[in-house]
């Protein structure tokens, strides 16, 4: 069995890869080819950009590969949703489709669309939102660099942005959120029937949302003589189920707690005035709860 997986080329490219070797995989892009090399002999890997990934999925020409849910619905591809994965180019949030004018622009909401020229990447998508609100105006594809569109070439823009600095630096407002949107894993769904692709997937979503789970957090292990152990525990932030256990003198203990990488810095020092000792902060990889 060889599972034909697509990978993002582009913008999300370099933070894919990263997320999968924290996931376990090795994924080694070689110069210009598009064909990635990975450590696991049931995977082909296929550099394609997200725009056309859900078409190739639904085709069957890949078993699956990761994209936006925007460019799903773009698409309007019939695939299978395997796992929501929220990661990006620059962090962990999730990025959004806006309606964007010119500061100055009169336009104040979709309403004020009317009989106008919109610029935009995603086609399909603007044109249903317009539908939902009763609003007819033109829709241009843009070929990129959207932003400096208006007011010139277009009236207002539907573009998507993560922070919204860039629109901010071509002095753009934002009007109203179209669509909010993460990558997914998605598959083509006579892959996903079966038994031996689904089972593979499975287990690759299971080990990229546990790298995803992880981000931010690490490990702390410490020895806690049984004395201490409740006024230690007591410092944990609510919710934490730190994992307790024996050692060979009977009166100390070992106590394990995965936790937030900012949590750690301000509770090390108070761990220790409490009376941990041989305290060990750790990376994580992955968090599979």
């Amino acid at each position: 069995m060889k599972l034909k997986l697509g990978l993002p080329k582009g913008s999300l490219q370099d933070a894919t890869v990263e997320l999968f070797r924290r996931a376990g995989y090795k994924v080694t892009v070689s110069g210009r080819s598009y064909y990635p090399s990975i450590d696991d002999p049931a995977i082909t890997c296929t550099l394609l950009r997200a725009q056309e990934m859900a078409r190739y999925v639904e085709q069957g020409t890949l078993d699956a590969g990761l994209t936006g849910h925007d460019w799903v619905i773009e698409s309007d591809a019939q695939v299978h949703e395997v796992a929501d994965l929220v990661y990006s180019k620059t962090g962990s949030g999730k990025a959004r489709w806006v309606l964007a004018v010119p500061e100055g622009s009169p336009i104040g909401s979709v309403k004020d669309l009317q009989g106008k020229r919109i610029a935009t990447e995603a086609v399909n998508l603007t044109k249903r939102y317009l539908a939902r609100h009763g609003i007819t105006a033109h829709v241009d594809f843009s070929w990129g660099a959207t932003e400096v569109k208006p007011p010139h070439l277009a009236d207002a823009i539907v573009e998507i942005t993560e922070t919204g600095a860039s629109l901010r630096e071509n002095n753009l407002r934002i009007v109203e959120t179209v669509l909010e949107t993460n990558t997914k894993l998605i598959a083509n769904k006579q892959a996903w029937a079966d038994p031996e692709k689904r089972r593979k997937l499975e287990q690759i979503a299971m080990l990229l949302e546990g790298a995803i789970v992880a981000e931010g957090k690490v490990g702390l292990m410490m020895n806690v003589k049984k004395a201490h152990l409740n006024q230690v525990v007591a410092v944990l932030p609510a919710g934490l189920k730190p994992t307790i256990s024996a050692l060979s003198d009977e009166n100390w203990v070992d106590v394990l707690v995965i936790l937030g990488e900012r949590d750690a810095r301000d509770m090390i020092p108070e761990l220790k005035a409490r009376g941990a000792e041989g305290i060990v902060e750790f990376p994580l990889n992955k968090f599979v709860p």
